[in-house]
């Protein structure tokens, strides 16, 4: 039997509202190592969006670094795979290969080709088991840019993008055959596979404008497919075509999301099973309320009964997700807000402000723009964006400006 150890979007490098997330990340990426000591996998999948950003600060590739020799040191003899994602800076992960090597660490960043054809010296590699006979082999192929789908004929139909991906992954998996016979195959892929749920902030990724990929683009006979790019941990298509989902909430529409990574056995004969792990956050997300929104006056009431210690270091302290309701001018509100939330350890990272719905009276008949007077335009226009009439002192304004015009 194999065991692997599938995860993805770690989005190293990431802020949220300007608050790093490294502390997040140590705290996943060591919980990560355990999952993968305490398993005695055989094989760690990174399946794309290592990194937040095409241009990674040293310190997000210094936790790479870090994890990669806590792994080995965890798993000396587990085969680790890194594929790049759309996030990743492709050529980053591609020139230290190696050093990579040296440590056992097989680094994709692109599609290679060697006289035309798939380089499987690169993308092919075997999965061994802890007697060290070959369970599997793993096809890793990163994240599909234009410049690697083969280009469509006039005679395709449907989308040329969709049938790039396909003929790529056929290609692929063909070379893999040609070498393996029917070995259990494992694949990868790093895009949006059609009937994923997708979040908040998740780029629709696949080249050509195309929204996603169907499933049937991963043949049959794949024992498991270690997809990347969605942040919800999630099948798609069929039990063993999955998303690992992100290592830490990356947007408010993740909150309930079980972040972890997917612990996947594949017998002899290629049945593969999967059990997704859940991480324990270091940092809660929270959202106020759960449900609705709150006034601003129920807000310090709330965060009171949250019963933070005061002393809670600033990195620590939680993300606060906020719906606020208002029937009135919302002017000044962030900073009264912000006056509440000072008074305790949270992180203020998101403000949604809410207005009750205003039944819809009958419309009048139009009426022509010079037959209204700046001043009654100007009292309509105030009570549609506000829910309430101006005052006196926003009509004297008015007055006063229209007067300088």
């Amino acid at each position: 039997m194999i065991r692997l150890l599938h995860t993805a979007d770690w989005h190293l490098g990431a802020a949220l509202q300007g608050w790093s997330r490294e502390p997040e990340h140590r705290a996943a990426l060591a919980q990560l190592v355990e999952t993968a000591r305490a398993r005695a996998v055989d094989a760690v999948i990174v399946a794309g969006d290592i990194f937040d950003s095409l241009n990674p600060s040293a310190e997000a590739q210094r936790l790479l670094y870090d994890t990669l020799r806590d792994l080995r040191a965890a798993c000396p003899r587990a085969t680790i795979a890194l594929l790049a994602g759309n996030h990743d800076p492709a050529g980053r992960l591609e020139a230290p290969r190696a050093l990579f090597e040296i440590a056992g660490v097989h680094s994709v960043g692109v599609i290679t080709r060697r006289e035309g054809a798939l380089d499987l010296s690169t993308h092919l590699m075997p999965i061994r088991d802890s007697s060290g006979a070959v369970g599997a082999h793993l096809l890793a192929l990163p994240y599909p840019r234009a410049a690697d789908l083969p280009i469509a004929g006039a005679d395709v139909a449907g989308s040329a993008t969709v049938w790039g991906v396909r003929a790529l992954y056929r290609e692929a998996v063909d070379a893999a055959r040609a070498k393996i016979g029917d070995a259990p195959l494992v694949l990868t892929g790093h895009l949006h596979v059609a009937g994923g749920l997708e979040s908040e902030g998740e780029r629709r990724i696949l080249v050509g404008g195309e929204h996603a990929a169907p499933p049937d683009i991963f043949p049959a006979d794949a024992a498991y497919v270690a997809l990347g790019h969605l942040h919800k941990p999630q099948k798609v298509g069929r039990e063993t075509i999955r998303y690992s989902g992100a290592l830490i909430p990356m947007s408010k529409s993740e909150i309930d999301y079980a972040h972890g990574v997917t612990i996947v056995e594949i017998d002899a004969v290629g049945a593969a099973t999967a059990e997704h792990v859940a991480f324990t956050r270091s940092v809660p997300h929270l959202r106020l309320p759960r449900q609705g929104a709150l006034a601003v006056s129920e807000i310090e009431s709330a965060l009171s009964s949250l019963a933070l210690a005061p002393e809670t270091p600033d990195d620590a302290r939680p993300f606060v997700y906020l719906a606020v309701t208002v029937d009135g001018p919302a002017v000044g509100l962030k900073a009264e807000i912000d006056a509440i939330c000072e008074k305790f350890p949270v992180r203020l990272v998101s403000l949604a402000v809410e207005r009750p719905q205003m039944s819809e009276a009958p419309q009048p008949a139009p009426m022509r723009l010079a037959e209204r007077q700046p001043r009654d335009l100007f009292r309509e226009a105030f009570e549609a964006t506000h829910h309430v009439a101006p005052t006196e002192e926003h009509l004297r304004c008015f007055d006063r400006l229209a007067e300088e015009a």
